[in-house]
């Protein structure tokens, strides 16, 4: 493997980008494939790289009359539940179990307690500021749960920023559209706006906070696995 190669993808990983390391096997040479280039590999070769993107898989690949092994490097998903509150004490188990390093971010100190989040990363500090220490991505999701404009729209509006795969906030439809009133104000894109899943969570008739916490998963894993159009028409 060239140095210059493990060099690009280590500085790739680092920036938790995603990146495939690409080795000819029939006649040699490795080619670099960040993911936002996935889209102008042609041919077979570029479905076999943007179906390795969606599902994150190393193989090895035939593909317009030579053979491959594409080495797949994905940041790991996290999600970030902002608010401290009951629906978050059922996600955050349920988020380490799918896979989903969960922090939980509440500046409420009464709410975020290491008593009441055990063997969860707590931030008990308002979002500004614990976001600038763990800057949002596009491998995060963002849940926002308190209910509070102070604590919530800064959030959401970062998370949009960052290009999070997902965005959810709870609430009903009335509570969103004032929601979209101030996030307006606050500059961010109708179209931008449009992304955020307000009520949050699969619609499965969810009510008691356990249940929520399972339609908001449930969510996060679809948004994931249908990131991007070209992962969405590759989805089995």
């Amino acid at each position: 493997m060239r140095t210059d190669a493990i060099r690009t993808v280590n500085a790739e990983r680092r920036a938790r980008r995603a990146v495939i390391l690409l080795s000819d096997l029939t006649e040699g040479g490795e080619r670099v494939i960040r993911e936002a280039e996935a889209a102008a590999v042609e041919g077979a070769l570029g479905e076999a790289v943007r179906r390795a993107f969606h599902t994150g898989l190393s193989g090895a690949v035939e593909a317009d009359g030579r053979n491959y092994f594409l080495n797949v490097h994905m940041p790991q998903p996290r999600l970030v539940v902002i608010g401290a509150v009951h629906i978050s004490q059922a996600l955050a188990p349920m988020g380490k179990v799918a896979g989903y390093p969960v922090e939980i971010i509440d500046p409420r100190t009464a709410f975020a307690s290491p008593e009441r989040f055990p063997d969860i990363m707590l931030s008990a500090e308002w979002p500004e500021d614990a976001l600038k220490k763990r800057p949002l991505d596009a491998y995060c999701a963002l849940a926002a749960v308190t209910h509070d404009p102070k604590i919530d729209d800064f959030a959401l509006k970062a998370a949009l920023d960052a290009g999070c795969f997902y965005v959810g906030a709870l609430g009903s439809r009335k509570t969103h559209a004032r929601r979209v009133e101030r996030l307006l104000a606050m500059g961010v894109p109708p179209s931008e706006i449009e992304r955020i899943h307000a009520p949050i969570g699969l619609s499965i008739g969810a009510l008691v906070p356990s249940e929520i916490a399972v339609a908001i998963l449930g969510q996060v894993i679809e948004a994931f696995r249908a990131r991007g159009k070209a992962e969405k028409g590759a989805a089995a």
